[in-house]
């Protein structure tokens, strides 16, 4: 099969044919049809995530036709067309039979743990519990948004913000999450302040629900305009970015008894950030991680999308190439793209 590789950390990448995956006896080989760049990818290109080993095939949001099937996989047949969240769970450790895959003990992670969808083919464990069957209303392409970013910001905005109607809420970053978390918070009836460097996502941050914007490149002091644009700050502010100074800034733009989301991978430099401790006490503000989201609460953004609530698609900028991804990847941390891009042609 052909597929990006890279062979050394921050190296060239490049089109290679290597050999077509093969499923386990719980899992599947997934036929790629589309498959998202994400920041996380970055990262990955960096040499910031252990799990890596090289050469390596980055690649973790995707959709696809299921091609090959392991013996004990029950739910999914040869030809169903699926995608799956970029958290799997092994479904057996205590915090899967909780509930919680997000965070199992044992997770795998296409494109981290082991090959990813940059390739025609994808081996992909616990098939049972990790995969998702994907409604005729939604094209392979929207689908291949919503592995990392979209569901990242779902999990962040509902499960953890428990962001409700009329409350204030501040997006930091508007990258791929911060524009799904915009656009979510704002189906829910919040009022939304979204904050970038870029005019121009700020552009599409207003046309996804944003009611106000920041400028950081601009702006004397964010943490003051924050304030006074939510009549003392936000009810939820949400890190969707992931560096000292947006994470800073998220917390210290909050009102009393408020809760900050960290969404952005804090990876490198960023590992270990200064916090504003102090109002962290006094105020009793909440500072909360958000990582991933389980397989089998999919069928509620589903239903959303179904019913015209939430537009993934308008995430999109354009759909690449898998040889244009060689490019792409590299350069994603210039933020010169708006919106999302998607791979599907191989």
């Amino acid at each position: 099969m052909k597929a990006a590789v890279f062979e050394s950390f921050q190296g060239p990448i490049s089109i290679q044919n290597v050999q077509d995956p093969t499923p386990n006896n719980d899992g599947v080989v997934i036929q790629v049809k589309a498959t998202g760049l994400c920041r996380s990818d970055w990262h990955g290109w960096m040499g910031h995530d252990s799990d890596i080993e090289l050469p390596h095939v980055p690649g973790h949001e995707l959709a696809g036709i299921v091609e090959a099937i392991g013996k004990n996989v029950k739910n999914f047949k040869v030809g169903d067309r699926v995608t799956v969240p970029f958290v799997c769970g092994c479904g057996t450790c205590r915090e899967c039979t909780s509930g919680n895959h997000q965070v199992c003990d044992a997770q795998s992670q296409p494109g981290f743990t082991h090959w990813g969808s940059f390739a025609e083919y994808v081996a992909l464990d616990y098939a049972d519990t990790n995969l998702v069957k994907l409604p005729e209303e939604i094209t392979n392409v929207t689908a291949a948004t919503l592995g990392c970013r979209f569901i990242t910001s779902y999990r962040a905005v509902v499960a953890q913000g428990k962001v409700s109607d009329g409350q204030f809420v501040a997006i930091h970053g508007c990258g791929g999450v911060g524009l799904s978390a915009i656009m979510i918070a704002h189906a829910l009836g919040a009022q939304v302040i979204a904050i970038d460097i870029n005019e121009e996502t700020l552009d599409l941050a207003r046309s996804l629900g944003a009611i106000k914007t920041i400028n950081a490149a601009n702006s004397a002091n964010i943490i003051e305009e924050i304030k006074s644009m939510t009549d003392g700050g936000a009810h939820v502010s949400i890190d969707a970015l992931g560096s000292a100074t947006t994470c800073f800034n998220s917390i210290s733009g909050l009102r009393k008894r408020g809760k900050h989301i960290q969404v952005g991978l804090m990876a490198g430099d960023h590992q270990n950030v200064k916090v504003p401790m102090a109002r962290i006490l006094a105020d009793e503000l909440e500072v909360i991680g958000s990582h991933g989201m389980q397989a089998f609460k999919y069928p509620e953004i589903f239903e959303m999308i179904k019913s015209g609530k939430l537009h993934p698609g308008k995430l999109i900028e354009r759909t690449i190439s898998l040889q244009e991804s060689t490019i792409e990847l590299p350069d994603m941390n210039t933020f010169k793209n708006k919106g999302v891009l998607v791979i599907d042609s191989f």
